[in-house]
């Protein structure tokens, strides 16, 4: 099962221009989505969320003593640094790298595990084949947070199951960066249809919860 999480403006942004995005969001979403990491394997993001945040992708509740999920970073040039909160902490929790090319050193000496999918050379992995190796590494009920260009990929192979976008009440504007990237439709009748199961209100943002038809 994969879970998509946006966490955005009222206009879908998920950052300015200049990629501020602390906090878009306010602190009872930011508590729910700590909540939902819980209840998945992994958590996985793309490398330009990885190198533009730093995040460490783990479960930060009050109280909570339960297991941390998996952080994976599709990165097929390998660009995520040792010296990185995830690579940092790849020895206190599992961190997998994905990419097509031949494993770093720096990464592996931290404790990143690498998992080569596809042909080395390749621009990018095939999604669908990653899906299919985290699932044999025992990480099936993947927590997608980002970015836009992997939350469209996601959409794009209909891999989302469910979809969890939590809304702000401000508007940054077209040249703040989308949430969901290009997914090269032509036409309506190829785009991902979703049903509505469920709004709540969080202080003062949104959340809307929506399964795949």
């Amino acid at each position: 099962m994969i879970t998509l999480k946006l966490a955005t403006s009222l206009d879908g942004k998920i950052a300015t221009a200049a990629g501020e995005s602390r906090w878009i969001t306010g602190a009872e979403s930011r508590q729910q989505v700590h909540h939902l990491r819980s209840l998945h394997d992994a958590v996985l993001v793309g490398a330009g969320t990885a190198l533009a945040d730093d995040p460490e992708l783990t479960v930060r509740l009050p109280g909570y003593a339960g297991p941390q999920p998996a952080r994976v970073i599709l990165d097929s040039r390998q660009r995520l640094s040792p010296t990185s909160r995830l690579a940092l902490t790849a020895r206190d929790v599992p961190t997998y790298l994905v990419t097509n090319g031949a494993p770093a050193s720096g990464l592996v000496e931290a404790g990143v595990q690498i998992v080569q999918v596809g042909e080395n050379g390749a621009e990018r992995s095939s999604l669908p084949s990653v899906v299919a190796a985290l699932a044999a590494l025992g990480l099936a009920r993947l927590f997608v947070e980002g970015g836009g260009e992997v939350a469209a990929s996601f959409l794009r192979h209909n891999l989302v199951a469910r979809l969890e976008w939590f809304r702000a009440p401000i508007v940054i504007g077209d040249e703040g960066r989308s949430g969901v990237g290009a997914m090269a439709l032509e036409a309506l009748s190829g785009a991902p249809r979703l049903r509505r199961t469920e709004i709540q209100v969080l202080g003062q943002d949104l959340w809307e919860r929506y399964e795949r038809i």
